[in-house]
């Protein structure tokens, strides 16, 4: 039950962040304004406790990531559809064994890289990678890790892993890579 309450409120946080526009009518404001809609909108006071509450309840220091979390872990890369900053229902659980796994090893620290596909100015998609980076940090802080210890970094289209010029190829470019820093 708590599990489905929990995603009835990230599902609504995360709504905020949605882009109606074009990308190409767009604007690093308007990126930028996605990215704070990411991490504020839809939970106020009381509402955020509740859901920090809830997703870290049971996590002690000592505490391993969990029984299948290995398989979670080992998915290091978040995908975003199409102009947007909103993390997809599908990668919810990644992003919770990861801050699990951070929980359970405090002197770790993450980078969040943030990417986009080539569509778009440079500085639309550096502001789009940023804004993705924030919305995976964001839930990362909302499970229990402090924010002290994530970096964020945004790539924009400067770094693609698939270099086509058509859909599989910009999907695969639509991402933050969630790199662990262990110095």
């Amino acid at each position: 039950m708590k599990r489905l309450i929990w995603l009835s409120v990230a599902v609504a946080l995360l709504a905020g962040c949605q882009s109606t526009g074009r990308k190409g009518e767009a604007t690093t404001q308007d990126a930028a304004a996605t990215a704070e809609g990411a991490t504020t909108r839809g939970l106020a006071g009381e509402e955020e406790t509740a859901l920090y509450e809830v997703r870290t309840e049971g996590l002690g220091a000592g505490e391993d990531a969990g029984p299948d979390a290995a398989g979670l872990l080992a998915r290091r890369v978040v995908y975003f559809d199409f102009d947007s900053a909103q993390v997809r229902r599908e990668d919810l659980p990644v992003i919770e064994a990861h801050a699990r796994y951070l929980a359970a090893h405090r002197r770790i620290r993450v980078t969040l890289e943030g990417h986009t596909d080539e569509r778009g100015s440079r500085e639309y998609n550096i502001a789009l990678g940023e804004a993705r980076a924030k919305a995976v940090a964001r839930l990362l802080e909302l499970n229990g890790v402090d924010a002290g210890r994530i970096r964020i970094v945004s790539f924009g289209e400067e770094k693609p892993v698939a270099l086509g010029h058509d859909e599989s190829a910009w999907q695969k470019n639509r991402r933050v890579e969630i790199v662990y820093d262990r110095s």
